[in-house]
């Protein structure tokens, strides 16, 4: 299966800050919408920083597409804040001859109303997020990075462009590597999960099968070993858990009760903890 990006032991330390990013590796297959998440501090725009190459690893290897082919939007949008919507455009097109698609970008803009006269300078953060990943997807890239680059964008309006994403990715194979804390909203839209937490990969996979690798139990205090534990908590004689299962569980004769984990809660979970071993399933797993 081909890669998008394939990070190998990758670093990188800040001289006042200390280690940003260790040890990272993991691959995104191609093609694939993935969801970065993590807390505030954690290395993810560190990561997409790297992958966008606007920073140097300090130490391992990052592999990603040819640099034309990668569109990077970050959190404040990085607009000329004096040009109007249509020289936005113009400048997207001379700045990526031979990919520019004129199309996808005024489809984005229209579905927002956007008037193409208007200055950067005068559009709500709304509006100048649906102007930056109108100009991202004009790009055509192979790899689309979006650092919590949705974060001003009203509910509605992020979920229909959270649609054009995925719209995106199917037509046309573009590889997504987005950060946000809506975990709700990236369950419907990403195939993919990295959880970043202390600057290293603690989580990663398919969704489907990082879920299918939890469970979510609940029922009488009871022994769970030799299941691992992620997370656990008591009320009363009612014991609920989040667990990795290591053989079979039994739930039906006991009063306990096993539930698929939605992904919400699978992240809310790890994130509670730092003392679960790191789980990569196959589909992101280096090869040794």
């Amino acid at each position: 299966m081909t890669s998008a990006i394939e990070a190998r032991g990758l670093g990188r330390r800040f001289r006042r800050g200390g280690w940003a990013l260790r040890d990272c590796s993991f691959r995104l297959p191609a093609g694939r919408i993935c969801a970065l998440t993590g807390p505030n501090g954690a290395g993810k725009s560190t990561l997409l920083a790297l992958a966008a190459g606007v920073l140097k690893p300090t130490e391992g290897a990052l592999t990603t597409p040819a640099r034309e082919a990668v569109a990077y939007v970050t959190q404040d949008k990085s607009l000329y804040p004096q040009f109007t919507v249509a020289e936005t455009l113009r400048m997207g097109a001379r700045l990526n001859p031979g990919r520019w698609d004129q199309g996808t970008a005024s489809r984005v803009l229209e579905a927002g109303g956007l008037d193409p006269g208007r200055r950067v300078r005068a559009l709500s953060g709304g509006q100048r997020s649906r102007l930056a990943l109108a100009v991202a997807l004009g790009k055509r890239p192979e790899l689309l990075l979006l650092d919590e680059a949705l974060s001003d964008v009203d509910p509605l309006t992020r979920r229909t462009l959270m649609g054009l994403l995925l719209a995106t990715s199917t037509e046309h194979g573009t590889t997504v590597l987005m950060s946000s804390h809506v975990l709700s909203e990236l369950e419907d839209a990403c195939d993919h999960l990295l959880l970043i937490d202390g600057g290293r990969v603690r989580l990663g996979g398919a969704v489907d099968d990082l879920r299918r690798a939890h469970t979510l139990v609940s029922g009488p205090i009871r022994d769970l070993s030799p299941h691992t534990v992620v997370t656990a908590r008591s009320t009363g004689r009612q014991l609920t858990a989040l667990i990795r299962p290591n053989g079979p569980l039994t739930t039906s004769s006991d009063g306990w009760q096993a539930l698929e984990p939605t992904l919400e809660e699978l992240v809310l979970a790890h994130l509670g903890t730092s003392d679960v071993p790191a789980l990569l399933t196959p589909s992101v797993k280096v090869a040794a």
